[in-house]
């Protein structure tokens, strides 16, 4: 029997030992996607206590303790932050089989030196342990004692990227933070936000926008300004992918349509955001910028608590619509006129793991290696089944040594033994290959191979 989560955790022989030890572990972390908020790196945020630091915002720890029926005034309410860790807490010894047990363990390991196991007998001097631990510890000392080299943040067309700018001037600081830009409130024209937001798109760049051509002004304007400031990168949840071919005159009409207040139809909703998002791959691909496009997101299913909450706090599921027709229509738009930029497709739901690994294959370009990626498991897949299922898929369909590999997509500081997690898994299966006689012994080249998918790749893909 194996002891709890020792050095060998997840490495179930010796040669995936030997690919982790020897290659993986000490690569340094290129983290493309995240949602660390940029203020609190540049002003190096010091944490109170471990719940703050741990609990606070972390939606999949939330959807867990609600599961277990804790109260919420212990997850997002005004309890104490003792009592809030205390019921974390309890629900740990139930987490068999979640990786959330694994995080939560990794964490307390690499961050804090804890080996114990988090339960109610633990719980108080774990808690003194990591605040004790804490007063050494702040947002950028997390990032750099993680290896972080290189990470892109989240950040909306409208934001005036300020924090960007000083923290590039601020040379006590080595890690490349650059924006990364995320326009779905300008594509998600059906909502009752769409309206206000292009007031705000409009300040901001300065453009009055009154239809489709002033639009594109506007958000060609921000795309350049995020350029100025080191961004090489769009984000786009997509959920579902819409696409229907229209003209500039159609498209010139709904938007007029829309800002008027007028409801559209869903014909010219996927009208629109294929349109909009056809002329963002095209300025991507002018300015050398990768695409990322997260596909299968159903959110914000639990209205009441969308009126308390408000968004991002637990209440997402995994979409089930199919898109296979509409995404290869998306992107041999661009293909067409040879302005397919590099994209990243990602899946919420499993069951399309193999319809984007073949879907990004069909649209690879002689002299780019890789150009078209399918990324890492995304947020509920974010695990260790989920995360062999992705590489599986695309190693048997595709060239898993070309992976540009895995991000956190967090808003933690602590989140970066995501990375170590991964790593592990990716080990294990290179290395029971090689022990099973389905890819020869050469350690040293396929520790090589490990090493790109771990960094390597990330660098030279998202280098202009």
């Amino acid at each position: 029997m194996k002891n709890f989560m020792d050095k060998d955790f997840v490495l179930k022989n010796q040669t995936a030992v030997t690919l982790y030890e020897n290659y993986a572990k000490d690569m340094p972390i290129f983290d493309f996607h995240c949602h660390l908020p940029i203020e609190e790196i540049y002003n190096d945020r010091k944490f109170e206590n471990i719940t703050e630091c741990w609990l606070g915002g972390d939606h999949y720890k939330w959807r867990l303790m609600r599961e277990m029926g804790v109260d919420e005034s212990y997850i997002t309410g005004n309890k104490g932050d003792f009592e809030k860790f205390m019921k974390y807490a309890e629900v740990m010894p139930y987490a068999i089989g979640n990786p959330i047990f694994h995080w939560t363990h990794l964490e307390l390991q690499r961050y804090f030196g804890i080996n114990d196991v988090l339960s109610p007998k633990t719980a108080k001097e774990i808690f003194d342990k990591c605040n004790e631990k804490l007063q050494t510890l702040t947002a950028r000392t997390l990032i750099k004692n993680s290896n972080v080299k290189k990470l892109f943040t989240t950040d909306d067309p409208i934001d005036d990227l300020h924090f960007h700018k000083l923290l590039k001037e601020d040379k006590s600081f080595d890690v490349e933070v650059a924006p990364a830009f995320r326009p779905d409130k300008a594509i998600n024209i059906e909502l009752p936000t769409y309206v206000p937001y292009i007031a705000k798109l409009a300040d901001a760049a300065d453009v009055r926008i009154d239809g489709i051509d002033s639009l594109c002004e506007a958000l060609t304007k921000r795309i350049e300004f995020f350029d100025s400031v080191g961004c090489v990168c769009s984000d786009h949840a997509l959920d579902v992918v819409m696409f229907a071919p229209a003209d500039r005159d159609q498209v010139d009409k709904i938007v007029k349509k829309a800002l008027g207040g007028d409801d559209l139809t869903a014909l010219e909703i996927e009208q629109y955001k294929g349109y909009v998002l056809v002329y963002l791959g095209k300025q991507y691909a002018r300015l050398h910028w990768v695409q990322q496009y997260h596909i299968g997101a159903l959110r914000n299913n639990s209205r009441r608590y969308m009126g308390l909450l408000g968004p991002d706090t637990g209440f997402d599921a995994i979409e089930d619509q199919t898109f296979a027709k509409k995404l290869s229509m998306l992107l041999d738009t661009l293909d067409s006129t040879d302005e397919l930029p590099k994209t990243i497709l990602y899946c919420l739901n499993p069951r399309d793991n193999e319809v984007l690994a073949t879907i990004m294959n069909c649209f690879q370009q002689s002299g780019i290696v890789g150009k078209m990626q399918f990324g890492s498991a995304w947020w509920f897949n974010d695990q260790k089944d989920g995360m062999e299922k992705q590489l599986t898929a695309l190693s048997q369909l595709g060239l898993v040594s070309k992976f540009v590999g895995m991000l956190t997509d967090s808003r933690s500081f602590l989140s970066y033994t995501r990375h170590e997690y991964f790593r592990r898994i990716l080990c294990n299966m290179f290395g029971t290959l090689i022990e099973e006689g389905e890819y020869p012994n050469d350690v040293e080249f396929v520790g090589e191979i490990v090493r790109d998918v771990c960094y390597n790749n990330a660098v030279k893909y998202f280098s202009k």
